[in-house]
């Protein structure tokens, strides 16, 4: 690949305090509690891998739209400002919307998108970072409100920045 371009592969997902529950270790005859508070918090996240490198760029809002999609790509224009980037992506509404596509023409030159095919999420790799963090953030952990799921993806954020080898392996990128 070009030195002067990267390629990103990108999405965006829901951190939600519904709980997902996974098999884990009880006493037995016990079975495991989790608390719940009621009320349903959630975090909204884009993301994008470079799967040569294992670096991740996380963009954290409240909700996933065309908005905070154009929010997304005007950060990682910022970052490389001097690259085109190849984004890999899903077909999803907001990657198609009339203000992203206005932006592309206007500003977008140093964007260069390819989209997956309908309903084939096993072809992007960072769906496989997502279960990771699924599994390390939210599986069988109470988070009492947005603040404690937010601080939960920070820690979580923090440990992948510093082992990009690590999310090479996990993606399934790495020799």
């Amino acid at each position: 690949m070009d030195p002067d371009s990267v390629l990103l592969y990108l999405d965006e997902t829901h951190i939600r305090s519904y709980h997902v529950l996974r098999s884990t270790w009880s006493e037995v005859g016990r079975q495991k509690q989790v608390p719940t508070f009621g009320h349903h918090a959630h975090v909204s996240l884009f993301d994008a891998v470079n799967i040569h490198d294992g670096e991740t760029v996380l963009h954290q809002t409240t909700a996933a739209h065309a908005a905070t999609f154009l929010d997304f790509l005007r950060m990682l224009k910022e970052r490389d400002p001097d690259r085109l980037m190849v984004l890999v992506l899903d077909n999803a509404r907001i990657h198609h919307a009339k203000m992203v596509k206005e932006f592309l023409r206007e500003e977008g030159q140093c964007f260069h998108f390819i989209y997956l095919p309908p309903y084939s999420p096993q072809l992007n790799p960072i769906e496989r970072l997502w279960k990771w963090r699924k599994d390390t953030v939210m599986a069988n952990v109470f988070h009492k409100d947005r603040n404690d799921i937010i601080q939960a993806i920070t820690r979580f954020v923090h440990y992948i920045h510093e082992r990009p080898e690590e999310v090479l392996q996990r993606l399934g990128c790495a020799g």
